[in-house]
């Protein structure tokens, strides 16, 4: 009986051990570490600079999780290991930084460093010329030449058909928006950080334009390629308002109003384009 009772006693002590053991803090730190937000694309072979927000971690140590900015003289300041640099590192290159000097330290055996980048201040391109938003544009992943210019609100009415990029090492190219288009990837190249991106001014009667106006995003003028449809020649204005009609679109050639207009005809040099309004 006394035997059956101490089996007993003995049986709720190692349960209690154990609970006590997975609520221990030891216990906690072998828990995985939440799954890091705010994580942005990264291009191939992309260095740390200046302004980048990095998130750094370790994981099951909630005193190691922190986000910082790589101050102006490259640095970051982190727990344990107060300043290290950062700038011209990898991200794989700035956790195995911080994990020697961890080490170097005495804090950890072996730490397994987390390093993400949670916003980019440090790669940019430049856009200038007849863009219509030119300025600095921040790459968070591998662009290409054709999606800057877009996301440079694309080519301004007065904006060359060519676009010339300009790397940091000097080498100059130039592509046509239709290579761009329809020239593959070898016409159509992945931007760097530091490029410079350029579209030349053409001047009105250097080249064949038509015009558009009323119920588009960007009105103007525009030149005309060949085999430009009067489809294609809306959206190069910018493509329709919210007030804009397809079956309200006119055209005028030589001061005349053409009938029964298609958007599948042929824009000619000269041509008015005017788009109305649709009824409710």
């Amino acid at each position: 009986m006394i035997a059956s009772i101490f089996r007993a006693f003995a049986s709720c002590a190692l349960l209690l051990t154990a609970v006590g053991a997975a609520t221990s803090p030891l216990a906690a730190q072998d828990q995985p570490a939440p799954a890091t937000s705010g994580a942005v694309p990264l291009p191939d072979g992309y260095v740390l600079g200046e302004g980048d927000a990095i998130q750094v971690s370790i994981p099951g140590r909630a005193d190691f999780n922190t986000q910082v900015q790589i101050q102006p003289d490259g640095t970051v300041q982190l727990p344990y290991v107060r300043s290290i640099r950062a700038t011209g590192l990898s991200p794989q290159g700035l956790q195995d930084a911080i994990a020697a000097k961890l080490m170097a330290g005495g804090y950890f055996t072996n730490p397994i460093v987390n390093v993400v980048v949670t916003g980019y201040s440090s790669s940019y391109v430049t856009v200038l010329g007849q863009v219509n938003q030119p300025g600095l544009l921040p790459i968070n992943r591998n662009f290409r030449l054709s999606e800057i210019i877009a996301r440079a609100g694309g080519i301004g009415p007065n904006g060359s058909e060519t676009v010339s990029l300009t790397r940091q090492n000097g080498e100059q190219l130039s592509f046509t928006v239709e290579q761009m288009a329809t020239g593959g990837a070898a016409m159509d190249p992945y931007v760097e950080s530091g490029d410079k991106i350029y579209v030349a001014r053409v001047e009105e009667g250097e080249r064949p334009v038509f015009y558009i106006y009323g119920q588009v995003n960007a009105p103007g003028s525009y030149p005309v390629v060949e085999g430009m449809s009067l489809r294609m020649a809306l959206a190069r204005g910018g493509g329709l308002t919210s007030l804009g009609s397809e079956k309200k679109v006119d055209v005028y050639r030589n001061g005349v109003e053409l009938d029964h207009t298609k958007l599948d005809d042929i824009v000619q040099a000269g041509d008015v384009v005017k788009v109305g309004e649709r009824f409710f």
